[in-house]
């Protein structure tokens, strides 16, 4: 049976949400464990066929915990079925919603050595009533800057769960191969 490793980095969850549903689909054929970045010294990785590493944006940048993970386990992760998503309010418009679309994509493929075997960009969520009084001033002034929802009472999920089942579904495939 095959095992899959997902590690991901989240900011205020919905990174995890989607681990949680990639795995589910996953599970169908093979072992998944999910760790946060931060267990990612706990794990052996060897013992894996396959890899999926998710991470977010906050205030334009992924965290640099992945970065450091990848750059200290590359060789290993190579040697893996390999993916990598993002996650982003920007992938919420039609145009920004693609790895080769998505400049937090391209940015991350400008920063990493690593060239995943899979990539893809699933909008995030904006929950206003999560935020502390900074974060809720600032995002909703990149949201009024972007056309983006500015109603602090609200919550906006942007995640196309359709997109994220074929991620998975596509993944599923490459490790049969």
């Amino acid at each position: 049976m095959l095992k899959t490793l997902i590690l991901y980095s989240t900011v205020d969850g919905q990174t995890l949400e989607i681990c949680k549903r990639i795995s589910k689909t996953l599970r169908e054929t093979g072992d998944v464990e999910i760790f946060n970045i931060s267990e990612a010294s706990k794990v052996q990785i060897s013992k894996y066929d396959g890899f999926i590493l998710g991470a977010s944006i906050r205030y334009g940048k992924h965290r640099s915990d992945i970065f450091n993970f990848i750059k200290k386990n590359q060789k290993t992760i190579n040697s893996k079925k390999n993916a990598f998503f993002s996650v982003n309010v920007v992938a919420r418009k039609p145009e920004k919603n693609t790895p080769d679309t998505n400049p937090y994509m391209q940015k991350f493929l400008e920063l990493s050595l690593w060239r995943p075997e899979l990539l893809a960009v699933f909008g995030g969520k904006i929950d206003y009533p999560k935020y502390g009084l900074i974060d809720k001033f600032m995002i909703r002034l990149i949201m009024w800057i972007t056309n983006g929802p500015i109603d602090t009472s609200g919550t906006f999920e942007f995640t196309d769960w359709d997109k994220v089942d074929d991620f998975s579904q596509e993944f599923n495939q490459r490790l049969d191969r």
